[in-house]
């Protein structure tokens, strides 16, 4: 089988790419505006010893990859040679229920719309599109959503689409993706027969109805036992001694309490129903980990917020995954928090590395 290279878009952090990486698809080009967060991204590769990408970073605005010729070489010499694929996950916040609700016409949305321009005219072999659930599920998105796939369709693609949530992936939290795959033609006679139900994973439906443990006294370094007929796996403190986060290098970037907060010492361990200020449980999953917009996540047994290496254990990442140490904490939480869970990335890249090994010779 020809080698598959994979050019990724809205980069971030590196966790959607980071699970392709390990699933055997060769990351040839980055494209990240962010210099922190590309920054990060080259930090936290040379850390876990990955060689950098064949084709280099492209810190610049995606619009300049899709207008600029040197960007199309690439693509061009790429394509002569190899199984051409593109990923990324557009900025969400105009698509997210509590985001700014701006559509494909905000400054993120739009973002959106020029990855599919850039999809349709550069016509690479596969693709996927991932995205908050708000852009299928909320009627004016949805309407620009349905334009962006009438669109790839009329410029010859097979369209494969699922709403998936990370926790049936095995990471220790709720949150929904939608994913889009689409399939070139010129390479794909007939429409594919590839499945998200064949990937490897849970039941969210199973899971969600096993017996999790509900709200409790808050007390400082309590000594809580697993309870028995749960997912052990599927819990925050399972990850978080998995990561060894009190020895990890980022175990210490915290929001430090002020003496005006400790009011939020009052919330009980599970309490995770409110806008902000939600205290995980250690024997359940994380609700989704989106810090921002004043979104807090407390630690179930410490007076404190969550850290950024307990943020990354939540996210599924191996314990080898750092960021360095010399960003502001918003920074590090943003992009932590932005990023594709590893785990669902991984699975996800799997399924589809096997299926493209069986069809293309």
């Amino acid at each position: 089988m020809a080698e598959i290279e994979v050019f990724s878009f809205f980069a971030g952090l590196g966790f959607l790419d980071l699970g392709f990486h390990n699933a055997g698809f060769n990351i040839s080009l980055v494209n990240e505006v962010n210099p922190d967060f590309i920054g990060a991204y080259k930090y936290s590769r040379d850390n876990l010893k990955i060689l950098p990408p064949t084709y280099g970073y492209a810190n610049c605005d995606i619009r300049d990859v899709l207008i600029e010729k040197k960007w199309g070489a690439i693509f061009n010499e790429a394509k002569q040679k190899s199984i051409i694929g593109f990923i990324g996950g557009p900025p969400c916040p105009d698509f997210s229920f509590g985001g700014r609700n701006e559509g494909g016409t905000g400054t993120n949305g739009i973002l959106t719309q020029i990855y599919v321009d850039l999809i349709v005219e550069k016509q690479p072999h596969f693709f996927v599109l991932e995205n908050v659930k708000g852009l299928v599920k909320t009627k004016k998105h949805n309407e620009f959503y349905q334009n962006l796939k009438a669109k790839t369709l009329a410029n010859g693609y097979y369209l494969i689409e699922s709403l998936e949530n990370a926790l049936e992936y095995g990471v220790p939290q709720y949150r929904d993706r939608l994913f889009l795959l689409g399939f070139n033609k010129r390479l794909f006679e007939t429409a594919p027969d590839f499945s998200f139900h064949n990937i490897p994973k849970g039941q969210l439906s199973d899971l969600l109805n096993l017996p999790w443990p509900d709200q409790e006294i808050f007390i400082v370094d309590s000594i809580r036992e697993c309870p028995d007929n749960i997912r052990n796996d599927l819990t925050v403190q399972y990850w978080f001694d998995k990561n060894d986060v009190a020895n990890h290098q980022n175990a210490q970037d915290f929001f430090k309490p002020k003496s005006t907060t400790v009011k939020f010492q009052n919330i009980e361990e599970g309490n995770t129903h409110g806008k902000s200020f939600k205290r995980l449980h250690r024997w359940r999953f994380s609700p989704t980990a989106a810090y921002g917009n004043n979104e807090v996540h407390l630690h179930p047994y410490k007076p404190r917020r969550i850290s950024v290496a307990e943020a990354l254990a939540i996210q599924s990442l191996p314990s080898n995954f750092m960021i360095p140490e010399d960003l502001s904490l918003s920074t590090k939480f943003k992009m932590v928090g932005n990023g594709v869970p590893y785990l669902m990335s991984f699975k996800l890249a799997k399924g589809l590395m096997s299926w493209l090994q069986i069809h293309i010779h």
